[in-house]
């Protein structure tokens, strides 16, 4: 059972040097991974206006990119009235979001109970881009990761590792270590049973691996559905998140070609509550003006409803709120499978 807490444990100066100084393996990494608190762990609290998903319900995923402006997107996605937001990249104690939990600030905007889990233990300050946003010159927590938000209170949660090999981290990984984001943990999925007017929905967030290859990310997305099928077995379930489809592939590559849609269906699973188009743009800290792919995804079981368009991530004043647009849909009944 995942232990949740109101406020994670701090890696302390003895697990920081141990982590400095382990071997670049993935034997390692599982034993650092297994000894820190905060990488087993939830983080939750606030506060909701239901005690119940009604018989519909909206819901959101968005990645946001380290989460620089939570009051702003916070406010962005608060018009579309979202009972539940599924949440990726996002950043509590980091010097790059002036070491605030912006989980807790966006849920607090908007009146939602929340959760965060940590994808990333990050020793340093990230990429050359992040650091002009950086407050301090360390990292006072250091946490990354994802998280739910939710209209109405968890009656369960759960965090899944999806990554098993640690590969951010050994030096014999799939994912070539980056010398400029030390680093541990690797990717990962929060889930939620949530009450609901005709029954238990669970959620879940989740962020795929980007600097890997198909079999690498339909071997995390199986992983997560196994989770699913044993920690919410027989419940309607909406999963949404950067699933990274056809990142770091050849040009000619079409994200229609990546295995975990169909193995997904095979499941009893639909993609279709994710609206057709493109769900990246340029952003402050990914500013590519050509980058455009389709990475973000709802993928459902038990449940009809409707995609609603894809939300651009900009504020009213121009800014891009992150490198992700925000995916929306309608859940119009759910029942269990």
């Amino acid at each position: 059972m995942t232990q949740v807490y109101t406020s994670l444990p701090p890696v302390t100066d003895e697990e920081r040097a141990a982590i400095v100084a382990s071997a670049r393996t993935s034997h390692a990494h599982a034993q650092l991974m297994d000894s820190i608190p905060a990488m087993t762990g939830l983080q939750a609290g606030g506060q909701g206006t239901k005690q119940r998903l009604p018989a519909s319900f909206r819901a959101a995923a968005w990645n946001v990119e380290r989460c620089l402006f939570p009051e702003k997107s916070a406010a962005h996605v608060a018009e579309h009235s979202p009972d539940v937001i599924l949440l990726s990249e996002m950043d509590d104690g980091m010097a790059r979001t002036a070491q605030r939990d912006t989980t807790a600030v966006m849920a607090q905007s908007l009146r939602m109970h929340h959760v965060f889990g940590v994808e990333f233990f990050e020793l340093d300050l990230g990429g050359e881009t992040e650091r002009k946003y950086c407050t301090h010159d360390v990292n006072f927590k250091g946490w990354h990761g994802n998280a739910i938000l939710s209209s109405v209170p968890f009656e369960a949660l759960a965090l899944f590792r999806l990554d098993v090999d640690g590969h951010w981290f050994a030096a014999n990984g799939a994912v070539p270590t980056d010398p400029n984001q030390p680093r541990i943990g690797g990717r990962m999925a929060v889930a939620a049973i949530l009450p609901g007017e005709t029954g238990p929905v669970c959620v879940a967030a989740t962020h795929l691996e980007s600097n890997s290859g198909v079999q690498n990310r339909a071997q995390e997305f199986m992983r997560l559905l196994d989770e699913i099928d044993a920690f919410a077995p027989g419940l309607p379930v909406l999963v949404g998140g950067d699933l990274n489809t056809g990142n770091h592939v050849p040009p000619d590559f079409d994200w229609r070609q990546e295995t975990l849609f169909d193995l997904a269906r095979e499941r009893g699973y639909s993609f279709d509550l994710t609206a057709d188009g493109h769900t990246t743009r340029a952003s402050l800290i990914t500013p590519h003006q050509t980058r455009r792919m389709k990475l973000d995804w709802f993928c459902s079981r038990g449940m009809t409803g409707a995609p609603r368009p894809v939300l651009p991530s900009l504020d009213p004043d121009g800014t891009a709120l992150s490198d992700h647009e925000c995916i929306l849909c309608d859940v119009s009944h759910y029942a269990a499978v």
